[in-house]
């Protein structure tokens, strides 16, 4: 009978019955919402489908495949990994810092913890490998051509990372975050996953969790953000505005940029150079045409691989503990303001710099300038052939598009220099 009284006790079941997880019940709804996203609205499943099963995972009670306690303060505690106890010393440490009261009461001094699955995909996330893996297969699946035909299309792409800077200075102001947390939020405003994660882990790591969620979350719903932004601030001639066929770039221009843009910007912020040198890594497998082999590797397999683990790992991290909190809240809103000016700020750079242009350029090509490749080019293709169905944006939105995750990554460079 005591067998069974333990079996039934030991279920999730009963652990809801009792009470006391009302925010894991919160954050499964809201993954079930994040599903319904990805599935149904078919709102880039790629990214919402691995990070709300992740989320809802980490949230079933019992579960036991995500220990907040593993990564508490921001940093990984390789003892506790290797089953070493939990001392009173640990957790006396742990509250000075700041962690939450109820991610400490998940462990008792003396008490050890059985590594899960997410656990251990999660030190991807903290050590800052996925990141660069991501950018390296981004990089064998884009074309730099439309940017290297345009090279106006930086100014664009630059334009839109206002949003990093606004979005921190917002966070400063609020008086709720550190210089060095609202810069790893303001980087939300790249539209860039691992960009946001790789600063967040190496300015704020104790917020990794929701600033990679916000960034996922956000990015994913680009086509929902973006458009009354963009229809906001243009009009219905500006939208129809048709622009010619760009240029054919060389071979030999495409193998040179990124060699130069990797020497440029490693001179420039070295920051950066984990990131900007894996993308342009990508980028020449593919333009170079003598490693086939790796190029296809990139572009599928390894992206493929790498996506699944980090959208799971990222959804762990989305625990009631953790995110049913004010702050947390903030970072989530703060996310929308990042993505409303980095939006903002490409389109009305277009417009200004058509008061000085003969061709004129269509300020819808401005807001693909965050660096959600390709998912902000599509939306400008989408707005712009609503108005005027004859209109191909898309190559030309590519230019900003691929503009803004170099854009991004310069930004990143700078914030962990001067906050770092």
């Amino acid at each position: 009978m005591d067998a069974i009284v333990n079996f039934i006790q030991d279920t999730g079941f009963y652990r809801l019955a009792i009470g006391g997880e009302w925010r894991m019940l919160v954050m499964i709804l809201i993954s079930f919402v994040l599903l319904y996203l990805a599935i149904v609205k078919k709102f880039e499943p790629l990214l919402l489908v691995p990070i709300a099963f992740g989320m809802l995972v980490t949230n079933l009670p019992g579960a036991e495949m995500y220990h907040e306690i593993l990564f508490a303060g921001g940093h990984v505690h390789w003892d506790l990994f290797g089953g070493a106890p939990v001392t009173e010393a640990f957790l006396t440490e742990m509250e000075a810092v700041g962690v939450a009261p109820g991610v400490l009461a998940t462990v008792t001094a003396g008490s050890t913890i059985t590594v899960g699955l997410l656990d251990v995909l999660y030190l991807g996330v903290k050590l800052g490998i996925y990141p660069c893996l991501i950018f390296m297969g981004v990089g064998a699946m884009t074309d730099f051509g439309p940017l290297i035909a345009n090279p106006k299309s930086l100014l664009l792409g630059a334009a839109a990372q206002l949003g990093i800077f606004m979005t921190y200075v917002g966070c400063r102001v609020s008086g709720m975050f550190l210089e060095n947390e609202a810069a790893s939020i303001g980087i939300i405003g790249g539209a860039d996953g691992p960009t946001a994660i790789f600063v967040t882990s190496r300015l704020a790591p104790h917020l990794l969790g929701p600033i990679a969620v916000a960034a996922y979350s956000y990015m994913a719903l680009v086509p929902v953000i973006q458009p009354p932004i963009m229809k906001l601030l243009t009009t219905a001639e500006e939208r129809k505005i048709v622009m010619r066929p760009l240029r054919q770039v060389s071979k030999t221009e495409k193998i040179i940029f990124p060699i130069m843009v990797t020497v440029f910007v490693a001179l420039l912020v070295p920051s950066a150079a984990p990131l900007i040198a894996c993308l342009m890594l990508g980028n020449l497998a593919k333009e170079c045409g003598v490693v086939d082999r790796l190029n296809k590797t990139m572009q599928n397999e390894l992206i493929n691989i790498v996506t699944i683990f980090l959208g799971l790992s990222v959804g762990a991290t989305a625990t009631g503990i953790t995110f049913l909190n004010p702050r947390t809240i903030m970072i989530m809103l703060m996310g929308v303001v990042a993505f409303g000016f980095g939006t903002a700020g490409g389109v009305v750079l277009a417009k200004i710099m058509n008061l000085f242009l003969k061709e004129k350029i269509n300020p819808l090509i401005g807001s693909a300038g965050v660096s959600a490749v390709p998912m902000a080019a599509r939306v400008s293709q989408m707005v712009g052939q609503k108005e005027n169905p004859a209109n191909f944006l898309l190559m030309h939105a590519m230019g900003p598009n691929v503009a803004g995750v170099i854009g991004s990554a310069i930004a990143a460079g700078v914030l962990m220099s001067l906050f770092g």
